[in-house]
């Protein structure tokens, strides 16, 4: 009777190990893969006065973003601040609802290539002679999509032109004056 006791305990054992054990790293063997978003696209509107607005695709890159295209309606031949903002909101008149620079490590203000400075702070944009400027630059440290939990994913929130240049230097956001345009990076 012991045997057959036995005889039955140790499958029903096994069985409900192996139910315990976590699925893999990737999902339960035999799901689709969740993919991850490697670009995205932003439309830029003019905030309340403003004419800028403009096209921007986003990719991952190793360890930054690119953001590439083109800003129209700017002050022509002048340099415009240009920064990854905390909220994905970009509500009129003046986009305050986009709250300030992306800044998950709670650093100062500083350039693109400052060793400490927001992960929102970028490289201005400069319009030409007809207003209208060529975007092609790289935000370091920042992510898409972060699967890791870490907090460098700017999917969501707002990309916004600024009246004027960044000076890179003053606190909290570079003298770079009114938001002139927003976007929702989607």
């Amino acid at each position: 009777m012991r045997i057959l006791a036995l005889s039955l305990l140790v499958p029903v054992t096994i069985f409900a190990a192996a139910a315990e054990q976590p699925a893999p790293a990737g999902g339960p063997v035999g799901a689709a893969p969740v993919p991850v978003q490697s670009t995205a696209k932003v439309s830029l509107v003019p905030a309340a006065g403003s004419s800028v607005k403009g096209e921007l695709t986003l990719a991952n890159q190793g360890t930054a973003v690119s953001v590439r295209g083109e800003i129209t309606g700017l002050a022509p031949g002048k340099e415009h601040g240009f920064h990854v903002h905390e909220v994905g909101q970009c509500s009129p008149p003046d986009f305050q609802s986009a709250g300030e620079h992306f800044n998950p490590t709670k650093d100062p203000h500083g350039g693109p290539d400052s060793q400490a400075r927001h992960l929102g702070d970028i490289p201005n944009i400069k319009a030409d002679e007809s207003g209208r400027a060529s975007v092609d630059v790289s935000i370091k440290g920042a992510t898409l999509v972060d699967k890791d939990g870490a907090p460098t994913q700017i999917l969501g929130k707002a990309l916004v032109v600024h009246a004027m240049r960044d000076d890179y230097k003053t606190q909290p956001s570079g003298d770079s004056g009114a938001r002139i345009a927003c976007g929702v990076i989607r």
